[in-house]
């Protein structure tokens, strides 16, 4: 118990305004995930006890710079085994998230996640990023999966072209369209052999935690 109560205000510290509901769903994926990887290696064994460090709030590090909006669609290429896709659809419960990755036992875990916790808003394919025909997000989100330059080649005939707007929350977080990721270390070469021009924000701004010293979200905007 209390470690649950630990887990949950490393992220009611950052953020605030959950319903009763997203608090329940945060608390239970410490258990679910433990027990998936316990049969299949989802995540690193050595960061289960930080999973909601790590992996979690790491991953709502873009919930934290942009504000999803009611009914947008969310890509997440290459999501593993959730992340960043199954925190933000927590975080974000009237926006769809299309999960996809290429390995069919990650994508049955995020499956029995979704179910487990009540996610409505989530569905999880075993597909290739290439092989996703007849389909338009408004945002294509990605964690440690390929080179910017890979992911932008991917993103760009998926994404509809929408522009930027003022968030519901009444705060001056914008609205994205277009490719955010989230990487780590010198991203300088990557950058310039992308073709792309992202904005970069260090994730140890938003969360002051040494484990997030050179972790950056990058968005490309269409």
């Amino acid at each position: 118990m209390e470690k649950a109560k630990n887990n949950l205000e490393l992220i009611t510290h950052y953020f605030g305004d959950f319903t009763p509901k997203q608090l329940q769903q945060f608390v239970a994926l410490d258990e679910l995930y433990k027990n998936w990887n316990s049969k299949i290696n989802v995540i690193s064994r050595k960061d289960e006890d930080s999973l909601y460090e790590k992996h979690i709030l790491h991953s709502l590090s873009i919930a934290a710079i942009f504000d999803f909006e009611k009914n947008m669609n969310v890509l997440d290429i290459g999501t593993g085994g959730g992340f960043p896709g199954i925190p933000l659809a927590i975080f974000f419960p009237e926006v769809q998230f299309y999960l996809a990755d290429s390995i069919g036992k990650k994508i049955k875990v995020v499956q029995a996640v979704a179910e487990a916790v009540g996610l409505t808003n989530v569905s999880a394919h075993h597909t290739r990023v290439e092989e996703i025909k007849n389909k338009k997000f408004d945002v294509v989100v990605s964690r440690a999966v390929a080179s910017l330059g890979d992911l932008w080649r991917w993103s760009k005939p998926l994404l509809k072209k929408r522009g930027e707007g003022r968030g519901e929350r009444g705060e001056d977080v914008v609205v994205p369209n277009g490719l955010i990721c989230l990487k780590g270390g010198d991203l300088a070469q990557e950058i310039s052999d992308s073709g792309s021009k992202p904005r970069v924000m260090e994730v140890y701004e938003i969360f002051d935690r040494e484990v997030f010293r050179e972790k950056y979200v990058l968005y490309v905007p269409v």
